[in-house]
């Protein structure tokens, strides 16, 4: 009893919700706008579609590597993401990230959250900084896809032992708090790391740095699984591979979507998005035989992964030799750092922090040694050495900002199921449902 009243004061909060949104002013979304560049929106239309399949192939790409007792639930931890996010976004989430910027000039803090509140002046018309060919309210959709997906990168370094309301919490606080800031800090043409000349293409810096920050501090906090003879079994590799490809897939709208116009550069995103994560993929199998082990599809899997990621940052300013290079180098990198976190004490369920931290992070500082007219190849320091300050200021940040986020979920409502449930399954003891045929043995 005392856990459904919690649950309808939840669902009190979205009714009010939706009540305040009927007397929001509507905006025109006729045509009319002398900017519009149709062949822009077609793309954009299309790359907005493929980012948000790109969380259920996560939860796939999680889901077929957790235990058989939290198949569901790690699945659906990546689906209420969604529509959690989703509602936060229209409500203050864009404002945050892309309203009116809060600080000196050349040095924005943060949104101001009533600029875009509810989507106020979010329409069919174009922006002139942030949307000059395109409707703002594609913008913006393209931009919540991004949100969606990065709280959901997080989960795989606890799954298996966080309840499901305190996750629900603790991304909508992580959204608010970290993401929005550090969107804003990176991509509004105020943003003070993009004033510093920091290049994030399309989220090495903002999702996938902030989210493997944000997995390792969850994993600190929570603790080490308790000991079963499930946690070392894979349910399903099938399901790690079908959520890989989808990922694949919808990275090139991630990427080659990030230039914002149907362009050349979103040409060149794509081709170095493909090439980066072959590379990776390729250099993971090699690199697993060379020490001995068998090619595996898991291996596979999380090579092209780690490409992905690798290459985010900078898809649209290296040369797809670059790229390459990108790929084989973050592959290591990351497999590496896999075999020495295991040899630790440190409980990241799925490698989040190896895989997605440590990826971002090496895309991060490649993308200033390689990018185009401005690469420490080609003579330049200052991109360098800004890129170094911003691994540092983006570490700490979400780090720390994060770990406080999981202390005052905490406060709130339990972090970490019981013992009994953990053992039980998150599957059964928080939704009641099970991936029936993992239980016969």
């Amino acid at each position: 009893m005392k856990n459904s009243k919690k649950w309808f004061y939840a669902l009190l909060l979205l009714v009010l919700v939706s009540i305040v949104g009927i007397f929001v002013p509507g905006i025109e979304f006729g045509s009319g706008d002398p900017n519009i560049v149709a062949g822009d929106v077609a793309w954009m239309l299309t790359s907005t579609a493929l980012v948000f399949l790109m969380t259920p192939g996560l939860a796939f790409f999680y889901g077929g590597m957790v235990d058989p007792r939290n198949i569901i639930s790690t699945i659906l931890q990546s689906f209420v993401s969604m529509g959690i996010v989703s509602i936060i976004w229209i409500i203050c989430g864009f404002s945050l990230a892309f309203g009116d910027s809060i600080g000196n000039e050349g040095f924005g803090l943060v949104g101001n959250p009533l600029t875009f509140w509810m989507f106020k002046n979010v329409g069919g018309l174009t922006h002139p900084e942030m949307a000059p060919t395109i409707p703002f309210a594609l913008f913006a959709l393209f931009q919540l896809k991004f949100a969606i997906i990065t709280p959901a990168l997080i989960t795989g370094s606890f799954a298996g032992r966080v309840r499901f309301r305190s996750y629900m919490i603790f991304i909508s606080l992580f959204t608010l708090f970290i993401y929005a800031p550090l969107a804003h800090w990176t991509w509004h043409p105020n943003g003070f790391l993009r004033n510093l000349g920091v290049l994030d293409f399309a989220g090495g810096t903002v999702v996938h740095m902030s989210a493997g920050f944000a997995a390792l501090a969850g994993a600190m906090f929570l603790g080490k699984r308790t000991k079963s003879k499930y946690n070392e079994k894979r349910s399903n590799i099938p399901f790690v591979l079908l959520g890989a490809g989808m990922l694949w897939f919808g990275w090139f709208g991630f990427n080659a979507g990030s230039a914002l116009e149907a362009s050349s550069t979103a040409v060149l995103a794509l081709l170095n998005t493909n090439t980066a994560s072959a590379a990776a993929m390729l250099t993971w199998i090699f690199l697993d035989g060379a020490r001995g082990h068998k090619p595996s599809g898991l291996g596979a899997a999380i090579g092209l992964v780690v490409g992905l990621v690798a290459i985010t940052p900078a898809a649209g300013f290296v040369t797809v030799g670059a790229s390459i290079t990108i790929g084989v180098v973050a592959s290591i990198i990351s497999n590496y750092a896999i075999t020495l976190q295991g040899k630790t004490s440190l409980d990241d369920t799925l490698d989040v922090f190896p895989a997605h931290g440590m990826g971002g992070i090496t895309g991060m500082i490649l993308t200033s040694v390689f990018a185009q007219e401005v690469g420490l190849i080609h003579g330049e320091l200052r991109t360098f050495l800004m890129h170094m300050l911003a691994l540092l200021v983006v570490g700490v940040f979400t780090f720390g900002g994060s770990y406080l986020l999981y202390w005052l979920t905490d406060l709130m409502v339990p972090l970490r199921v019981s013992e009994y449930s953990e053992k039980k399954g998150l599957d059964a003891s928080q939704h009641n449902e099970s991936y029936s045929f993992a239980y016969k043995d």
